[in-house]
């Protein structure tokens, strides 16, 4: 593909800027790229191959999410942050609040006018409104670095930046998916979302139910908590913060390496011990960066082989599910670049850093999140999240295309 859209391309570029051809490989490469990884997964995972069954994928999801997207966000934030560049950054969480208050509305309008199957509703406004922000945003842009002739310059800094920018917004994220999205997939009182396996149970997990299935604190323990309680008032309020604000479901591994990465590179003196090359401590970071490599890979494959569930038995219907693909791909898309450009002109962004512009388009762009199906699993209601995660990553290769086209032309 990239030899035949090369042949396509003109020798020399249009005065200004790319030529129109050069920006649609320059967009389709990337995608390419990563459809072709899915698809490599998906094959493994087939029954035909089955050498990436379902116990296989969920310990290399649990690796690239506990290992390898750690290391690869402490690495690369820890080397391109600092505190500067921090008070800089501020309007990347911004962004990624104000996309999820956006997608929510344009969630809410597709599904006030398709009236999804009850108890849907709320499912459909949160499959509209979370886009992944984290994992597909990293492996595009480092498809697109890796490209010598991206039109972002040297391809190290490019993936360092873009790296850097999409983790510095993924605390915010995570914060966002436990709290908000969790709320708001519960079922309505007295209602199930009729999962066909009757050990699953809503209102209380099981007792050998997943750790992350059970609540944060247990009626067993509630002895010792109140010999806890009781040491003081200080104690008191940590423990009623932990409680209210799930902090053990907020501080996952990626959020726990993105708030070390951004507390050790903001003090220039522990950033020069570990993330400068002539560094004591550099083995470590370098080490990290080893491993960072194959989170692209191993998440890719592990994506592609959660496709092979398909769309299921979904209750959602045709109607629905067609309607959350375009109100994610289509609708929200217009709704980030009138954010992104009303705070350009606003100066809220970095004046002409076309990568950091890049990112916050980006971060509007993409599908539905997969955490946000973990978390409707949680909730009961995964197989419809299944189908729609499905459909939407298979739509999602031709819109980000033709997005970020658009995106090229306009920063470009």
């Amino acid at each position: 593909m990239e030899r035949f859209l090369s042949a396509m391309v003109p020798v020399g570029n249009q005065a200004g800027g790319q030529s129109l051809l050069n920006t649609i490989k320059i967009a389709v490469l990337p995608i390419a790229k990563v459809f072709t990884m899915c698809f490599l997964g998906f094959l493994m995972a087939s029954k035909y191959v089955n050498i990436l069954p379902a116990s296989g994928r969920k310990l290399l999801n649990g690796l690239v999410f506990s290992l390898l997207l750690p290391c690869l966000i402490f690495s690369q934030l820890g080397q391109a942050v600092t505190l500067e560049k921090m008070l800089e950054w501020w309007f990347i969480p911004m962004n990624v609040v104000l996309g999820s208050i956006s997608g929510s509305i344009i969630g809410f309008v597709v599904a006030s006018i398709v009236r999804p199957p009850y108890p849907f509703f709320k499912f459909s406004i949160i499959q509209i409104g979370i886009g992944n922000i984290g994992n597909v945003p990293l492996v595009l842009i480092a498809a697109l670095c890796r490209d010598t002739s991206n039109p972002f310059g040297d391809s190290e800094k490019c993936s360092t930046d873009g790296t850097a920018y999409i983790s510095f917004g993924q605390w915010v994220g995570a914060i966002i998916l436990y709290t908000y999205v969790f709320n708001m997939l519960a079922p309505p009182p007295e209602v199930t979302f009729d999962i066909e396996d009757a050990n699953l149970s809503i209102k209380s997990p099981a007792k050998d139910a997943p750790p992350e299935q059970v609540p944060l604190l247990l009626q067993e323990d509630a002895p010792e908590e109140l010999d806890a309680l009781k040491r003081g008032k200080i104690k008191q309020f940590l423990v009623f913060l932990y409680v209210k604000l799930k902090l053990k479901q907020i501080l996952q591994p990626p959020i726990i390496a993105s708030i070390l990465a951004m507390f050790l590179g903001a003090v220039p003196f522990l950033k020069r011990s570990i993330f400068t090359t002539d560094a004591p401590l550099f083995f470590f970071t370098d080490s990290c960066m080893i491993l960072g490599e194959a989170m692209i890979p191993c998440i890719l494959l592990a994506l592609g082989g959660n496709l092979i569930d398909g769309p299921g038995s979904s209750k959602l219907g045709f109607r629905t599910t067609a309607a959350i693909i375009f109100g994610r791909l289509v609708l929200v898309p217009p709704a980030g670049l009138g954010i992104v450009t009303l705070a350009d002109k606003l100066g809220f962004l970095p004046p002409g850093d076309k990568m950091f512009k890049f990112v916050l388009l980006l971060q509007h762009t993409m599908p539905t999140s997969v955490l946000s199906g973990a978390v409707a699993n949680l909730r009961g209601c995964g197989r419809e999240a299944a189908a729609v995660l499905f459909w939407v990553h298979i739509f999602a290769i031709f819109s980000m295309a033709g997005w970020i086209v658009l995106y090229l032309n306009l920063l470009f």
